[in-house]
């Protein structure tokens, strides 16, 4: 086994007997220590090939050892060239100069920057297209650096962006081209076309991008890193921001990116700080006043509806008076003249052989040929279009209003919901007008609201009846009750500017629904007008008269109110509410005596005029300039918000005063011989004593 196991473990490749290796091992401690340390070899070199040589004897390769650097000197080195880079880099300190050499460097820093921009506007005035990549550069300086100007001239490169933008931003919408367009061949002028408008529109993008970047920072007070611009001075480039933003949406309502300035205007108009949302406000309503086709108003009217109801109707009532701005009321619902009118039929080619000759088929042929040119050269809007941007328009309006009325009837926003709604009534679908006037009826009687609210209940009311509602059979008594009723809460203070509400309350009433209305009805409200005109400002007064003249001629009955000696059955009640029953025709409109010596002279001429009878021509008839304004008009015309007297009191005529002599004008002879004696006496008593005459009388 022993031998077995040596066999298995011996090494075949050694010629040594087996015990001559047991001798061996025994020194092998010895034999250690015989053999010589290995030194730490040192690093091989690395060889760089290099071109090989040829010669006689063939090719002779050539190397080269590479040289290497140690470690050390290579840190120190690193440690060297960073040093220098930080000098280089470091900013250099900022000498200590004086405050007025500050502002004079300030100043001249401030010049050298508006010349740039006037030197790059006025290139890209120039010529667009050539130089449509100095926008760009124009740009970049929204991004001033220096702390000095920096304010300063982010407020200018702004504003001359803006008015760049304005003037050579086309007419017409700037779509991206397609793959297949992209990879058409074109001439070289479509392709500078194309390349100037892409380059116009991403720097549009981008600038618009920075103006919302600036509007964000104000709106989080952030403080960025380089601190050029302090926290204080947030405030003044947003409001240049907002005020660029604003004149874009207004002058650029075509272009691309409209509906993104929309988004970011309309939640400016509720901002806390004033003047930001009064300028929103103002941008809005220019645009609804000058969209004439319907597109951008119906963008701007589904973003306010979004606002109001995120904000669960709690936002500023300036937000829904901006509705009110709306171009829609141009638009009737029955059709118009020239849609019922039937259009001109070009003829076919049967027609024309059966009916005209050779020559006049041809002057047919050119003659369509003219008016088809004609008719493509107005390039008038579809009126289907617009008619149909209107109607959805007006849908979001009345839905908005609507929600008001029924989630939120203790809002703020009341008043402007009732104004939006007596403004477009005439427009509601007929659908709903039983049920707006049920809920109007409601607020009315609830109490709940203020005298001018209520006015608005009552012309919202009058305004869907006089429309649209003619065809349904409901009888507005409650209106007129409530309105003769409240009239007398009018007074010469502050309520004074509801006046003109009432008067458009009393044109719809009683003069645009005559058939519907009674003359008991009529001589009332004509009696109590009368009695407020005494107690109201000039001007309510003159349109409270203009309004009765208008009544007497629409009801010529009236006129009993004139007849002092006619007598009715039963007396007049004028603290009875309801104007059917007060007998109204047994009182006299005796206030036009009284109001015959009114201070003011117009007030005089509608009194006398309407005292003998309201006449449209003789002695008594009113000026033509008069008789012709309607009541709102004349209450405008002599409004006194000025708080001067209109019309201007006339000056006096500057005569010299008559001298008065003593004398011959006397009348009475014995008192000029008496003033006469007095005067040439010269003698004055030295004894002034005035109670002398007095002690004698008691000795």
């Amino acid at each position: 086994m022993a031998q077995k196991a040596s066999f298995l473990t011996r090494d075949l490749s050694s010629s040594e007997p087996v015990h001559a290796r047991k001798r061996k091992q025994e020194n092998v401690m010895d034999k250690y220590e015989k053999v010589p340390r290995l030194m730490q070899k040192e690093q091989e070199k690395e060889l760089i090939h290099l071109l090989p040589i040829k010669d006689k004897t063939g090719i002779i390769p050539q190397t080269m050892e590479k040289p290497v650097v140690k470690k050390a000197e290579k840190e120190n080195e690193d440690e060297g060239d960073g040093d220098g880079a930080e000098e280089v880099n470091a900013p250099k300190p900022l000498p200590l100069l004086t405050t007025q050499e500050l502002v004079v460097l300030r100043r001249k820093r401030l010049e050298e920057r508006k010349v740039c921009i006037a030197a790059l506007g006025s290139s890209i005035l120039s010529d667009p297209s050539a130089n449509i990549k100095k926008l760009k550069e124009l740009r970049s300086m929204l991004v001033e650096l220096d702390p000095y100007v920096a304010v300063t001239v982010r407020k200018l490169v702004m504003v001359s962006l803006m008015e760049i933008f304005k003037d050579i931003v086309p007419s017409y919408r700037i779509r991206p081209l397609t793959e297949a367009e992209k990879s058409t061949k074109v001439k070289k002028e479509t392709q500078q076309l194309r390349e100037f408008e892409e380059g116009l529109v991403s720097q549009y993008k981008f600038y618009l991008e920075n103006l919302e970047q600036t509007v964000k920072d104000w709106k989080q007070m952030k403080k960025k890193k380089s601190d050029v611009v302090s926290l204080k001075s947030y405030k003044g480039l947003a409001e240049v921001a907002v005020k660029c933003l604003c004149e874009l949406l207004v002058a650029l309502p075509h272009f691309n990116f409209h509906n993104n300035i929309i988004v970011m205007i309309v939640p400016l108009m509720n901002h806390d700080c004033k003047k930001i949302s009064e300028m929103s406000c103002e941008a809005v309503r220019k645009l609804f006043k000058q969209d004439k086709v319907g597109q951008a108003s119906l963008g701007m009217v589904k973003v306010i509806s979004g606002l109001v109801k995120s904000r669960n109707y709690e936002v500023k009532p300036e937000v829904l008076k901006a509705l009110l701005c709306l171009r829609v009321k141009e638009v009737e619902v029955k059709k118009d003249a020239d849609d019922i009118a039937p259009k001109k039929r070009f003829m076919n080619f049967k027609e024309k052989r059966k009916h005209l000759s050779r020559m006049q088929r041809k002057w047919k042929k050119a003659e369509d040929k003219l008016e088809k040119e004609l008719l493509e050269a107005e390039a008038t809007e579809c009126k289907e279009k617009k008619l149909k941007l209107h109607t959805e328009t007006l849908n979001i309006v009345f839905l908005t209003y609507f929600r008001i009325l029924k989630k939120a009837q203790k809002s703020i926003l009341l008043p402007c919901v009732l104004e939006g709604l007596a403004k477009f009534a005439h427009l509601i679908n007929v659908e709903f007008f039983d049920d707006l006037l049920i809920v109007l009826h409601k607020l009315v009687e609830s109490g709940d609201l203020s005298y001018r609210e209520s006015l608005h209940c009552i012309q919202t009311a009058f305004h869907v009846l006089s429309g649209q509602g003619d065809v349904l059979n409901i009888d507005p008594l409650k209106f007129y009750t409530h309105l003769y009723k409240t009239l007398l809460r009018l007074h010469a203070g502050t309520a004074n500017d509801d006046m003109i509400i009432v008067l458009q309350c009393l044109d719809v009433m009683l003069t645009k629904r005559r058939k519907q209305v009674s003359v008991q009805r009529a001589l009332a409200f004509i009696k109590r007008l009368t009695t407020l005109s005494l107690q109201v400002l000039p001007n309510s007064t003159i349109g409270i008269l203009a309004t009765n003249r208008v009544l007497m001629h629409t009801f010529p009955k009236s006129d009993i109110l004139l007849d002092n000696e006619s007598q009715g059955s039963g007396i007049y009640l004028p603290e009875l509410d309801e104007p059917e029953y007060c007998n109204p025709q047994n009182t006299s409109l005796w206030e036009l005596h009284t109001l015959q010596r009114h201070y003011h002279p117009i007030v005089r001429k509608f009194a006398a005029h309407l005292i003998v009878g309201a006449p449209s021509e003789g002695s008594g008839a009113l000026n033509v300039d008069l008789s012709r304004k309607s009541a709102t008009d004349l209450f405008e015309d002599y409004s006194t918000k000025g708080m001067t007297f209109n019309p201007p009191v006339a000056t006096p005529s500057s005569k010299k005063k008559e001298k008065f002599t003593i004398g011959d004008a006397l009348l009475d002879s014995d008192l000029k011989k008496q003033i006469d004696s007095h005067l040439e006496a010269t003698s004055i008593p030295s004894d002034l004593d005035f109670a002398a005459q007095f002690r004698k009388a008691f000795i």
